[in-house]
């Protein structure tokens, strides 16, 4: 009875961890600023851009054709099933 009970509030405690995201846009908090400005770049970033995934993360798909292809060699154990 006490594993059902602490499944059911388990279950109950992630679906309500689960539903709490925040809906407006994120800023600093009150007295605090954002990073400092990188040495290369021109400008310090803003919040979008510090949450935005760099390409290497997320690379683009390559649809490479095939250029060249060989004919397989014949697989002496490649055998129907026996009936």
């Amino acid at each position: 009875m006490k594993r059902i009970l602490f499944a059911g509030t388990m279950a109950a405690a992630s679906l309500a961890l689960g539903g709490c995201g925040a809906r407006e846009a994120l800023i600093p908090p009150q007295g605090q600023s954002l990073p400092v400005k990188p040495y290369a770049a021109k400008e310090a970033p803003k919040a979008d851009d510090l949450l935005a995934a760099p390409p290497q993360t997320r690379p683009a798909r390559s649809d490479d054709l095939i250029e060249s292809s060989k004919e397989r060699r014949s697989d002496d154990f490649d055998l129907p099933p026996p009936n």
